[in-house]
């Protein structure tokens, strides 16, 4: 899909504990960011922190910046000595870089995901519209999804002179939405930013250690610097007071963005627009069905995550090949889609299905990338594996959907499986002969769920009066309302 083509509107939904954004391409839900007032993210937060511990075998440091866990710096996100640069290439020696008890600030690049702390570095850079400030650098980028090498060399020496003009020893970064972008916009930006930095400064060297020194913008404000590009054509948010405070931050650092900001005041709920609800809770489904009649499964581990495609019940074409080759074009583009909703980071295998023809796997792969490409996220995708796997890795900077809108469940506690009820049955049946071999008693009580009680009352029936002779005890069966299938008491009396 081209960029002309491409049309983006921007909705965010606002509670007193919760803010939501979503970010909709020709009306189809992408994006989904969530904050909660209760666990904000920590991304981009500037911390002074202390170093507790150095592990040269891991060549990090664990860092304390006042959070609940210590953070993870490794040796390659800390700044060198101006005249420590290595020439064979090799990282030093961390204990050469930090040692326990040194104060350092730092800039949070991953949240806290699982039990694993935050991931830090010492690289700080601070974000504008157009421009990312690089207070440690001494270069400048830009960024590559700006694909005119003209356009690219032109903001290149734009920000390299007005870096010259201001006296700074630093580098910087051009963002995507600085495209076309006019001088006297990226020096405002500068201006800002080089602000920003002494304020950042002067606040760590006042400030206590294992202390905030800034924090990144509230969510819709983020929205606005970040998600906003030439393709969103209208930003909806249905909090009066967000809407105010939006308008006044766009209106002071991006104008041209504040005319798109619309208040929301209908009574239908904003998120129900597009069916963006539902659009979330599938996307907390394993599967995910193919318009085609093929279906994909998502299993999400600690490690990575694996994707299956399956052709289902699609039989539209006139042989197999044709049918698996449509089905996995039709997979390329709800994977990708999948990805960015779900939030899907780290480690990602594809197992398509298999396709004979090497135009066809090429194509698919190709399709892939394409819908990939307007992924926020930094992402890399490689061939085809020998065993035909696709293997890719997606940028993993923030919990995924699932992790923050949902639990291990209770009754499998993660396994996403509980045992059968006949299988309870026989372990029901091996806890009486264990009880029978140690205490006296006259009779058993069995407590079990109920799909289990009326198992053993029916085809385990003859299994239960044999182990009633067995032991010479009675057994007598009880259901319990409250039980989850795979617990059960056995009581003796």
């Amino acid at each position: 899909m081209t960029d002309e083509s491409r049309k983006e509107e921007i909705l965010i939904n606002v509670t007193p504990s919760e803010v939501r954004a979503a970010l909709l391409e020709n009306g189809i839900l992408q994006e989904v960011y969530i904050e909660r007032a209760a666990r904000r993210g920590v991304i981009s937060n500037i911390y002074k922190g202390r170093v507790s511990r150095v592990l040269p075998g891991m060549q990090a440091a664990f860092v304390d910046i006042g959070l609940q866990r210590t953070a993870f710096l490794h040796v390659s996100d800390i700044v060198r000595p101006q005249n420590g640069d290595e020439s064979n290439g090799e990282l030093p020696n961390i204990r050469d870089l930090v040692k326990e008890g040194e104060d350092l600030l730092v800039q949070v690049v991953k949240d806290p995901l699982g039990n694993k702390g935050a991931r830090l570095t010492t690289f700080i850079t601070l974000p504008s519209r157009h421009l990312v400030l690089l207070p440690a650098g001494d270069s400048v980028g830009v960024s590559a999804r700006i694909e005119d090498d003209d356009e690219r060399e032109r903001l290149r020496n734009l920000v390299l002179d007005l870096i010259a003009e201001a006296g700074l020893d630093c580098g910087a970064i051009v963002r995507t939405v600085a495209e076309g972008a006019e001088i006297e916009e990226l020096r405002a930006d500068l201006k800002f930013l080089i602000k920003l930095w002494s304020v950042v400064q002067e606040r760590c060297s006042k400030g206590e250690v294992k202390s905030l020194i800034h924090e990144d913008l509230s969510l819709p404000l983020r929205v606005l610097r970040d998600l906003v590009t030439s393709n969103v054509e209208q930003i909806l948010v249905d909090s009066e007071a967000d809407f105010d405070a939006m308008h006044e931050f766009a209106e002071t650092f991006l104008p041209p963005v504040a005319p798109m900001l619309e208040l929301y005041a209908r009574r239908r709920p904003i998120f129900d627009l597009h069916s963006i609800e539902d659009e979330i809770k599938k996307a907390l489904d394993r599967s995910i069905s193919l318009k085609s009649g093929g279906y994909i499964i998502f299993d999400q581990t600690e490690a990575m995550t694996t994707i299956d495609v399956n052709t289902g019940g699609y039989v539209g074409h006139r042989n197999l090949e044709e049918t698996i080759y449509r089905t996995n074009l039709e997979a390329a583009v709800a994977i990708a889609r999948q990805l960015r909703l779900r939030n899907l980071g780290g480690i990602i295998i594809i197992d398509f299905i298999d396709m004979e023809e090497a135009e066809h796997r090429e194509n698919v792969l190709h399709l892939l990338e394409e819908s990939m490409a307007t992924d926020h996220a930094r992402h890399q995708i490689f061939p085809l594996s020998p065993l035909g796997l696709v293997e890719m890795t997606r940028k993993r900077t923030r919990e995924s959907l699932q992790h923050i809108l949902c639990e291990d469940c209770p009754s499998c506690v993660g396994r996403g499986f509980v045992l059968t009820a006949e299988t309870v049955c026989f372990e029901v049946f091996r806890e009486i002969i264990r009880q029978s071999r140690q205490f006296e008693f006259a009779e058993a009580l069995v407590l079990a769920h109920q799909d289990v009680i009326e198992l053993l009352l029916d085809e385990q029936a003859p299994s239960l009066a044999t182990l009633e002779e067995q032991t010479g005890k009675s057994i007598r069966l009880q259901p319990e309302a409250l039980y989850l299938q795979d617990q059960f008491d056995v009581v003796l009396m």
